[in-house]
């Protein structure tokens, strides 16, 4: 009597065993696409936390010399984020690895009006919602524009003399 309750057999067959990896297998693949979007975020939420890291070294250096860190234009190529001593070391992309950009400064490069060390522009190309979404840090503070950044001269922004803007 206590044999017909008994099972004869132990474990799995092979073929709940195969269903039960391509159920894991067809919910690891959903969870994994719908993560993309997430990591996008994170990435773009790593970029701005990263300009605003410049903004803030950039305002620790004008509290100490009275003028923000200037640099021209390199010789060819992108300019990059200069170093800032103490303040601020180099910084990248966290998905490409490259640097950030880092818009020329120097009189000579924008308008004979401005004058420097009174101003800077950064910036990182964002991955949403557009390719060409662009978050930009200056003296000014912070912006997302969809537009290319540059400097220009804001006559009548500062007195007589004018001031160049980013944005």
């Amino acid at each position: 009597m206590l044999q017909i309750f008994a099972k004869k057999h132990k474990g799995f067959t092979l073929i709940e065993l195969l269903v039960v990896i391509a159920i894991i297998g067809v919910l690891s693949s959903v969870v994994l696409v719908s993560m993309g979007g997430a990591r996008k975020k994170a990435r773009d939420a790593r970029r701005q936390t990263d300009m605003k890291q410049v903004s803030t070294s950039q305002e620790m250096y004008y509290t100490d010399h009275e003028a923000y860190v200037t640099a021209p234009a390199s010789t060819g190529g992108t300019e990059v984020i200069p170093d800032i001593g103490t303040y601020l070391t180099n910084i990248a992309d966290p998905k490409s690895g490259s640097v950030y950009v880092w818009l020329p400064n120097d009189v000579a490069t924008v308008d004979t009006s401005c004058t420097v060390g009174d101003y800077f522009c950064a910036y990182a190309t964002l991955e949403g919602p557009t390719d060409t979404t662009y978050f930009l840090v200056s003296e000014n503070g912070t912006k997302i524009s969809t537009t290319t950044p540059v400097v220009a001269a804001n006559y009548g922004v500062i007195g007589a003399g004018g001031h160049c803007v980013c944005f």
